[in-house]
C-alpha cells in the first residue's frame, strides 16, 4: 500500500494521536479499505520519522478501538470502515460537555467525532466550514444569530446536515433543538407560586451574552401577566444584590458574582435572595444546596444527534425545556 502520512512536528497535538488521526482520516475517505495493509511500522518510522515506540503505541490505539487488526509475520490490517463526523458548537462550557459526551457515548465505535469551536466568530465559522466540506459524512452544527450564517450552511449537503440547539438559519433542515422562548414562559408560568413570594424579579442579560434575546420577551411577558415588579439589567454595575430580590441569570459568569455578592452580604440563596440559573450542569444541584435551574436535556440532545448520525433520516426535534425546583428559589 503506497500511502503516506503527514506528521506536524511543531503541532501541540502529540505524535502518536496525529498518526491514529491521519489513519481513521484516510479510512473515512476510502483511501485505505477493509482487508487493506497497513504501512509497516518500519516504514512510518521513516516516512514520518518516528520512534518505534510512537507507532506502536498508535497502532496498538487502532486496535483498542477496533479499527485494525494485527496478523502475527503478516502486518496491520483495516478491519472496517470508519464514519467521521463534523460536531461544531459554539464554546466549550459544562453543559456542552455533557452534550458532546452523550453524542459520543450513543455511537458505535466506529463512528469517529472531530470537535471544532467557532466561538461566534463569523469568518471562523466560515473558514472551518468551507475547509471540512466533503470530508465529512455527518455534519452536526450548533447555529448563531448572523446575516451570513445561512450562505455558509448552505455550502453543506442538506442531507448531510443537523442543526442542533438553537433553530435559527436552518429553516427547512434537520433539527433537534431547545426552545428559547415560551418554554421558558412555561416555566415560569408553572412555578408562579414559588416566585410571586419575592419583592422583585431580575433578568440579568448581559451586553456580552449571545443568549437568543426572546428569553427578554417572554420574560417580561410572564411579569406583566401577573403584575410583578420586575426589571431587566443589561451590566455588572446594575447588578447589586437586594433582600427580597429574584434573579434569572443567563450566563454561568453571572451566577459567579451573584455567588461572590451572597457571601459578601451574608445572603443564603433561597432565603434573602432567590436564583434561577440558565442551563444545567453537573454542579448545579451540590452549589449551596441546589442551584434551581431552567435548562432542556444535553443528554436527550446528544441521543437525538446520535440517531440522526447512525439513521440519516431528516430530523426535527424540538427537546423540551424545564424548570428544575431547588433550594434556591
Amino acid at each position: 500500500m503506497n500511502i503516506k502520512f503527514t506528521i506536524e512536528k511543531n503541532s501541540n497535538v502529540l505524535k502518536f494521536q496525529q498518526l491514529v488521526d491521519a489513519i481513521l482520516d484516510s479510512i473515512s475517505r476510502n483511501e485505505l479499505k477493509e482487508g487493506d495493509m497497513l504501512p509497516s511500522v518500519n516504514q512510518i518510522m521513516k516516512d514520518c520519522q518516528l520512534s518505534r515506540d510512537t507507532v506502536f503505541k498508535a497502532y496498538a490505539e487502532l486496535k483498542k478501538r477496533g479499527v485494525v487488526e494485527s496478523v502475527p509475520n503478516r502486518g496491520y490490517f483495516v478491519t472496517r470502515k470508519i464514519t467521521k463526523i463534523f460536531l461544531f458548537l459554539d464554546t466549550f462550557k459544562a453543559y456542552k460537555e455533557v452534550l458532546y459526551h452523550s453524542i459520543l457515548n450513543h455511537l458505535p465505535k466506529n463512528i469517529s467525532v472531530d470537535l471544532h469551536f467557532h466561538h461566534y466568530n463569523i469568518d471562523l465559522f466560515d473558514k472551518i466550514i468551507t475547509e471540512s466540506v466533503g470530508r465529512y459524512t455527518k455534519y452536526i452544527v450548533m447555529n448563531f444569530e448572523h446575516k451570513k450564517v445561512k450562505s455558509i450552511i448552505d455550502k453543506i449537503p442538506e442531507e448531510q446536515l443537523l442543526i442542533i440547539d438553537w433553530k435559527i438559519n436552518g429553516e427547512g433542515k434537520s433539527s433537534v433543538f431547545q426552545n428559547f422562548g415560551e418554554a421558558v414562559y412555561n416555566c415560569l408560568d408553572e412555578n408562579k407560586s414559588a416566585i410571586s413570594k419575592y419583592k422583585r424579579f431580575t433578568l440579568f442579560y448581559p451586553d456580552f451574552t449571545y443568549h437568543p434575546r426572546e428569553i427578554v420577551d417572554h420574560f417580561e411577558r410572564f411579569a406583566k401577566k401577573y403584575n410583578l415588579n420586575h426589571r431587566v439589567i443589561t451590566t455588572f454595575d446594575e447588578f447589586n444584590l437586594k433582600k427580597g430580590d429574584l434573579y434569572l441569570l443567563v450566563s454561568d459568569r453571572t451566577l459567579a458574582k451573584f455567588l461572590d455578592q451572597c457571601s459578601e452580604k451574608g445572603f443564603e440563596p433561597g432565603r434573602e435572595v432567590g436564583v434561577i440559573s440558565y442551563n444545567e450542569t453537573p454542579m448545579k444541584k451540590y452549589v449551596k444546596e441546589g442551584i434551581t435551574v431552567i435548562s432542556t436535556d444535553f443528554n436527550q440532545m446528544g441521543k437525538k444527534a446520535a440517531e440522526f448520525i447512525v439513521q440519516g433520516k431528516p430530523v426535527n426535534v424540538e427537546i423540551p425545556t424545564t424548570l428544575k425546583l431547588r433550594s434556591s428559589l
